[in-house]
């Protein structure tokens, strides 16, 4: 075997990359996996027209008792037939015998394929969805830890008011919650078989017989078919895939600017013999992130080739078909992998709550001009008038460097009217998080 040809036999299967691929999604992707699903479907039709009386019960019989296949040999008869679904049925037959006259009878290639391409799917939905409650679990396990852990929260990137650690994971949870209902919807609409035939108008069988075959692959019919499913269902299928991406997107970059030298709120867990440059031995990189974000950047990229699969010639051309050899493993693949490195990013997470408390009273109460304003204004204050006044010192204390919460307790228009009880409460972010209990008893009941 030539080094092209060695290449070639190993990374034929591999989706992505293998650096990517975890096993059992991996299995669902290779080509022995594929025929098998095009070999299940086979059976099944055969079988169902069995019992309608169109295929002899005997035949039927040899179909399930001898069909089988080998990859190698499936693959050197499609490099002279041009044709995967035609060398598939030669393959399969040459195991069976006369009978396989009665193989894929009234079926056109589409039936098989797209049928068996919603078992895959199927298979695949069923680790995606434990990848989506395995990190939702992780989350809120994690929001419950740090419900009352006090940290400023920022707009624009800027301190705004306060906030808690457990409140922002509690966000990334609840945004788990919808993506899992999204995706419920989505993998249930894909769990669809088509057996019409080459227009889908049934020219060969009937609608009672797919709707049989289709039952027994505990699959739906397709109300209505051309050739194919149509691919509106694929398009979305990969849209709520971009979607999941970019919500473990937003989860990487908030650590990413959480880790930051000058914020370093959190960090992603560096293990003891790990190493983030070759030049600087100081460095703890937030790499896992990096590589989510990165990774995700792939999966919103094949949804836009799902949506361009929509539109198809006529019943059907096959344009869509090499971008889904792609775009189906690919995504799937890869959110399998996302929602595992998520999951393990945000449970070995490393937090540092005294950090947070720095950084949170690092302005001198600056953050604290919000309640100050309402404060002055439930005093007696015209509201412009203590916006300016709470502004001037806010603006003075940035350019100075000045602390805020002194310039405050200075000013004799502010003190004639808050006391230094009530001035205290105005600086107390237990005030302003009060109502945290509140907010987790609303998404978590």
């Amino acid at each position: 075997m030539g080094y092209l040809q060695l290449l070639s036999a190993l990374f034929k299967e591999m989706f992505v990359i293998a650096r990517y691929t975890r096993p059992e999604m991996g299995r669902i992707w290779s080509e022995e996996n594929k025929y098998r699903c095009w070999l299940t479907v086979e059976i099944a039709a055969s079988e169902a027209l069995a019992e309608a009386g169109i295929v002899p019960a005997e035949a039927a019989r040899a179909i399930r008792e001898k069909a089988k296949f080998d990859v190698a040999r499936i693959q050197e008869i499609e490099a002279e037939v041009k044709h995967d679904v035609i060398a598939f049925t030669t393959a399969v037959a040459e195991h069976i015998g006369p009978e396989s006259r009665w193989l894929h009878y009234g079926l056109t290639s589409t039936d098989v394929v797209d049928t068996a391409q919603a078992l895959q799917i199927r298979e695949a939905s069923a680790i995606i969805r434990a990848g989506i409650v395995q990190l939702a679990e992780v989350l809120k396990t994690r929001a419950l830890e740090f419900k009352h852990t006090p940290m400023i929260g920022r707009t624009h990137g800027i301190h705004a008011e306060p906030t808690t650690f457990g409140l922002k994971l509690l966000v990334w949870y609840s945004e788990m919650q919808r993506n899992l209902t999204r995706f419920d919807a989505a993998a249930e609409d894909l769990r669809v078989g088509k057996l019409s035939g080459a227009v889908g108008t049934f020219g060969h069988l009937k609608p009672e017989h797919e709707e049989r075959i289709c039952a027994q692959l505990g699959l739906k019919p397709a109300a209505v078919a051309t050739q194919v499913i149509q691919r509106d269902r694929h398009a979305a299928y990969l849209g709520t895939l971009a979607v999941l991406a970019s919500t473990l997107d937003k989860i990487a970059t908030e650590i990413r600017h959480l880790q930051r030298t000058e914020v370093r709120e959190a960090e992603e867990f560096f293990s003891e013999k790990q190493k983030g440059s070759s030049a600087m031995p100081h460095k703890r990189n937030p790499i896992t992130c990096e590589q989510i974000s990165g990774l995700a950047r792939v999966v919103r990229s094949n949804s836009q080739a799902a949506l361009e699969n929509v539109a198809l010639w006529h019943e059907r051309d096959i344009s869509h078909s090499s971008a889904e050899r792609v775009i189906l493993p690919d995504s799937t693949i890869l959110a399998d992998y996302l929602l595992h490195k998520t999951a393990g990013l945000i449970e070995t997470l490393l937090v540092y709550p005294a950090r947070m408390l720095k950084n949170l009273e690092s302005t001198g109460g600056l953050v604290f001009s919000g309640q100050l304003l309402l404060d002055l204004a439930e005093a007696g204050m015209l509201r412009e008038e203590a916006y300016k006044l709470v502004q001037s010192h806010a603006m003075r204390a940035w350019k100075e460097d000045l602390v805020f919460r002194d310039l405050v307790k200075a000013d004799a228009k502010i003190t004639a009217l808050l006391s230094p009880a009530k001035l205290a409460a105005a600086f107390d972010s237990k005030r302003q998080l009060a109502n945290v209990d509140a907010i987790f008893q609303r998404v978590l009941g």
